[in-house]
């Protein structure tokens, strides 16, 4: 009973700084959302280059993500986390540092398919303090191994949920400190100066707050294998030994369910990218909209977000399984798609409550589905592996999202409401699959 009183507090004290280093990261990335159409356009870029621009970051993670996944298996999910937040730190010095370039034309494109633009020196300088923040950007994923660590199946939702709230958070202020500060004399200057700050404050609390984590539980151990091994104190050989095992690509096809689960995880990024590219540009070209109306609109989605992952969720989870949530969630998050294309006003706002809710319900199921799937031994890997699902994803949807809404205006919008149905439609397989673990479950704790 103390060692177990001891496991749930080390893992409280993991809980809220894994939780901060997300609001954090997200935070960050709602203020450049904010903004950076605004900043491609000014530099001489346009729909394409912005697509391509916000591609960058996805296109060096999925490079970025397996790796860093797997280490976090073999050495820790404490120091990869670090190694992630100081490569994020750094590109944010890298972006802020471009807007001081002086606006030198370098490539000048006319063309009818991809529009009349120019690529200017600090947009160069962009393309690599993406690059960089990419390349080092498998924090969520470590931080969603690091969670599935510390956590007990049945409260692996629940979690995944605070996740995602502090997720939201960092959505609800990002936009909203972007659409304050930005609107000063100096304009994008100071949303940039407070991201990097938020990437320092991060780091540090990788460096001071985070423990190491501790995957594998100390009765597994040898009882020969010495008293500071007992006592927890050796973490590296720890996950050598419950966690440590490597695996390919090809060997992540071949375990069970996973193949499914990154389709899905493709699919539903796939979809969101298409929209988080072409609806920015829609606000600006046909709405009219300013950053800090953009802002507003994104942060009243991230607070709604907020609340549905939170006490709604939590009302939700102890009365419907995940795979329901899952395709009920998606139902929802499909319709918000469709509302978006007549442009009305009151339409925009019910699409964002829409958003809010059948997203706020449907993605801490699928991370909790997907790290219960993935198990104990490959964690780390498995969500590596998901991340560059999503990388891949994010890469094509960010540059069709941008291509499309050039050439067919807000049928971009319907294609990603098709994809999202295709999620739907493809989760009615977890309803089974969770229906025979259930079985599987009672049969098992029914005395022969």
């Amino acid at each position: 009973m103390e060692q177990n009183s001891g496991t749930s507090s080390a893992s409280g004290r993991a809980l809220f700084p894994l939780y901060a280093i997300t609001f954090i990261g997200t935070l960050g990335f709602g203020i450049i959302l904010t903004f950076l159409v605004f900043l491609v356009t000014d530099y001489g870029g346009n729909a394409l280059v912005y697509g391509i621009l916000a591609s960058t970051y996805p296109a060096f993670q999925l490079i970025g993500a397996p790796v860093l996944g797997r280490w976090s298996d073999l050495y820790g999910r404490k120091k990869i986390l670090l190694l992630s937040q100081i490569g994020t730190m750094l590109a944010w010095i890298i972006f802020f540092a471009a807007l001081f370039f002086p606006v030198i034309p370098l490539i000048e494109v006319r063309s009818d398919l991809l529009g009349t633009f120019t690529i200017t020196l600090p947009l160069l300088i962009l393309f690599l303090a993406r690059a960089l923040d990419g390349a080092t950007g498998g924090n969520v994923s470590v931080a969603n191994a690091y969670l599935a660590d510390l956590t007990s199946e049945e409260e692996r939702n629940k979690n995944y949920g605070r996740m995602s709230v502090a997720s939201n958070l960092g959505y609800v202020f990002g936009p909203a400190i972007a659409g304050v500060l930005g609107t000063t004399a100096y304009g994008e200057i100071l949303p940039v100066s407070a991201a990097l700050v938020i990437s320092i404050i991060g780091t540090l609390i990788v460096l001071f707050l985070l423990p190491d984590s501790r995957p594998c539980a100390i009765e597994e151990y040898p009882e020969s294998t010495g008293i500071r091994k007992i006592l927890g104190q050796e973490q590296k050989e720890c996950y050598q030994v419950e966690a440590g095992s490597k695996i390919t690509f090809r060997e992540v096809f071949k375990l069970e369910y996973i193949p499914f689960m990154l389709v899905v995880y493709f699919l539903i990024f796939l979809g969101f990218n298409i929209y988080y590219t072409a609806f920015p540009i829609f606000a600006v070209v046909a709405l009219e909209w300013s950053p800090a109306e953009l802002g507003i609109y994104f942060s009243v989605i991230s607070a709604l977000m907020a609340f549905v992952q939170g006490p709604v969720l939590a009302k939700l989870a102890r009365r419907y399984r995940e795979s329901i949530m899952v395709v009920g969630g998606g139902f929802i998050l499909g319709l918000q798609f469709i509302l978006i294309v007549p442009g009305d006003y009151l339409l925009l706002y019910l699409a964002a409550v829409f958003f809010a809710f059948g997203n706020g319900i449907m993605w801490p199921s699928i991370l909790s589905i997907l790290s219960k799937f993935a198990g104990k031994k490959y964690q780390g890997s498995v969500q590596g592996f998901a991340m560059s699902a999503s990388s891949l994803a994010s890469i094509i949807g960010l540059l069709a999202g941008g291509f499309l809404y050039t050439q067919f205006g807000v049928i971009a919008f319907l294609i990603a409401a098709a994809i999202i149905y295709l999620v739907v439609f493809l989760s009615f397989r977890l309803l089974r699959i969770e229906k025979e673990k259930l079985i599987e479950t009672e049969a098992a704790k029914t005395p022969v």
